[in-house]
Order: C-alpha cells, then structure tokens, then sequence
C-alpha cells in the first residue's frame, strides 16, 4: 500500500526531470491546465458540491464556504490565470549576477528551482491549481495537503494537473497530494527532510503555528492577517470611505482584507460617521473603542482580544488614535506583519508609516486588497511570507527559486 512518503518521494523523483525542463515544455502543461479547467467543470463542480454539502453539515461559516467554493465562473478565472503564467518570463537559469576574477575565473549566479515544495493550506480548491502552476513554471515539484474540508475538490484537480504533466511529455508524478492521509499526510511532509525543500503553510493563526512549531524542513511562514488602516488628520472623506469599505467587505475572508482601523482623533468627526456607516450598509459589525462607540451607537465594545483577531468575516475592530506615533504603537504591538495602509495627504506622514511599519507591505491611499500576486503582476502566488529570509510578501516565480554559483576555469589552482 502506497504511503504519504512514498508520494513525497515520488515528487522528489520527478523533481530532477522537471527542473531541466524547457519554458517550452513547461509552458504547454500551462496551457493544457488551462484548457482541462473548464472542460472538465462540471466534473469538478459535483466534486465541490459534495465537499460544500459536508461543510454545510459539519456548520462551516458562509465566509469559509465562499472560499471553498467554485463555480463555472471561477473555474473559468483560475484557468484564464494559469494561461497568463505563460507569458511571464520562465525565471531558471537567469543571472543574478556575474563577474570575471582578475585570475580569469568566471563567476555567475543562477536562479535553480528550490526542488520540492510542500504547501498545506485550508479549504481553498483554487489555491492546488495556483501553486501547482507556478511550482511548474518555475521548475518544481509540488507536493500538496489541502485540507479536508475541500478533499474531494482537490481530488479531482490533482488528477487533472498530473494529465496535464503527462500531456505535456513530462512525469505526472511531479504533482502529488497527501489528503486522503488527513492530519498524519501534513505530520509527515513537516519530517519529510531530504525530500521536501521547503514547506509553506497558507491558512490560519493555528495552522501556521503548528507547521513553524513542528517542522523539521525549511519553513517560509506566510501571514494570518491582522490588517491596519489608518486614517490620519489629512485623509480624504471619499478615499476614507472607499478605501475602507473596499479593504474589510469586497470579500472578507481573505488574509489581505482589513480587520481592524485607526483614526486620528481630529478626523472622527469629519470621516468616522461616514465610513462606519457605509461599513453598516454593508454588514459589517463594528467593534468600538469607548471614542468609537461615543460617535456610532451602534457599535459594540471591543474587547483586547478584538485588537489582535483575525475576523475572516463581516467584522472591524475600530479604535480612535491621538496621532501617527500611538497608530505606529498600535500596529507594532498588534500587526502580524502583512499589510497596513494609511490613508492621508500629508507627504511627511506617508513618508514616515511607509518607513517605520514593518510588514510584508505597507501602502498609501490604497486597499490593502492589492496585496496579491495577481495584483502585482505575478500571474497568482503561492503565499503571502510574512517572514524576513528567502522571500517576502506575495511570493511569484522568482521566491520559488534559489540560485547556485557557475564558475568556469582554464586550469586555475588556488595559491
């Protein structure tokens, strides 16, 4: 019987192929992924439906069940995103850099793929294809755990990824997933040293500590989403209300939406009624501070516990700040390192939350949505890091490289 490491070395097997793969060949398991998406929707929906029926039972949140779910039209938007990965640039065997040593040696430095890459991720079916598109791109083998809530989803579609490979002339085993092993598939990826190069988590706070926590292989922490907005004293009443409404409710349960904001306390009575009303309108629970709540009776109290949480839902904590320094306080103390914005027009301002915020990204007069790799132009993305070494922020296909030294000699011994 076929074991959760004997796919893991399957992976690690089909790795070696698949990293001297040509873009052209990589390219076509792209466009085959592309064209199987929507031809085999149907498929794909039944297979999601079943896992939304068991979701629905087990009492699964309507903000979960929208992750997990997929339609024709997603289906169709997953696809059309992994045929835009054809057009970016293949980043193998680009030069960092080079240099010739005044003892003729020739140095250059090399973007390789990493080798096998594990992601264990929650209820999120278009996650498999995004990160199995860009691992391929970029000359990986992907081993996946996608959670049980969407195992049946993720069933279908690692079937139809290993086609792809295979349609393409290369070795479908490059794609593999541990899911039918549940928790004990992730137990084994996190001790799977020597054959998994490095294990990324996408999900909550409790995952990803777990995965940090107990990981014997290199770990690329991506980030649950504590979220700051910050208004201060200069902000525009219609970005304010745009920015904020856009960044908690456009859709909730994301890593990248808003979950708590700040205001000067010079803007409450300009912006604060307007935004939490809007906010209202749009059904979002209001979490106040005592400021807050003194200017929107509808708010409820926020606790401590609210500061730090990660609502993936129709929730805001709100607190009314003195100035930029308490907000900075705020987010140092609070912040999981993600994405803050501030939304003024004071330049000096900006400048400084732009400097001294110390997150993945930090943005002015912007949604904290556009932290995303398809926002910033990568086609998708495999995580948002949230940590400082390899990568950080919204990882493409140069973060699912590392590089090595090419030195080439006429004969030259070291003295």
């Amino acid at each position: 019987m076929i074991t959760a490491l004997d796919k893991i070395a399957m992976a690690k097997a089909a790795s070696k192929g698949l990293a001297q793969a040509s873009t052209i060949q990589k390219n076509e398991v792209l466009k085959q992924i592309s064209l199987l998406l929507p031809a085999r929707a149907t498929e794909i929906i039944a297979a999601n439906q079943l896992d939304l029926d068991r979701g629905v039972a087990d009492g699964m949140t309507e903000s979960l069940q929208d992750r997990l779910r997929l339609t024709s039209e997603r289906i169709q938007d997953i696809a059309d995103a992994a045929a835009k990965i054809i057009s970016l640039p293949d980043p193998i065997g680009d030069v960092v850099r080079g240099m010739s040593l005044p003892n003729a040696l020739k140095l250059s430095q090399v973007r390789v793929p990493l080798g096998v890459v594990g992601v264990i991720y929650e209820a999120r079916p278009n996650v498999t294809v995004d990160i199995a598109v860009l691992a391929i791109k970029s000359g990986n083998a992907v081993v996946l755990r996608g959670g049980s809530a969407a195992e049946q989803t993720n069933k279908v579609l690692v079937a139809l990824l290993q086609d792809a490979l295979q349609l393409a002339g290369l070795d479908r085993d490059a794609v593999q997933t541990v899911d039918e092993f549940g928790r004990d598939g992730g137990v084994v990826m996190m001790q799977a040293v020597g054959l998994i190069d490095v294990l990324i988590p996408r999900g909550g706070a409790g995952l990803i500590k777990q995965v940090v926590t107990e990981a014997k292989v290199p770990v690329i922490q991506t980030g649950d989403g504590v979220v700051h907005i910050f208004i201060d004293e200069t902000a525009r009443l219609d970005w304010s209300v745009d920015i904020v409404f856009n960044a908690k409710v456009q859709r909730p349960s994301v890593c990248n939406a808003a979950e708590t904001l700040l205001i000067h306390e010079a803007a409450v009575e300009r912006i604060l009624p307007a935004v939490l009303d809007k906010l209202s309108e749009g059904g979002v629970t209001i979490h106040g501070d005592e400021a807050t709540q003194a200017n929107f009776f509808a708010a409820v109290p926020a606790t401590e516990e609210d500061w730090g949480m990660e609502y993936h839902d129709l929730d805001i904590a709100v607190k009314v700040v003195k100035d930029l320094d308490e907000a900075l306080a705020h987010i140092e103390k609070y912040s999981t390192k993600h994405t803050e914005a501030i939304i003024t027009e004071n330049v000096e301002n900006a400048d400084r939350f732009l400097a001294e915020v110390d997150s993945a990204a930090v943005m002015v007069n912007a949604s904290t949505r556009f932290t995303d790799g398809g926002e910033f132009g990568f086609g998708a993305e495999v995580g948002i890091s949230t940590q400082k070494l390899h990568a950080r922020g919204p990882m493409g296909l140069p973060e699912l490289t590392s590089t090595k030294w090419l030195v080439r000699g006429s004969g030259q011994i070291r003295g």
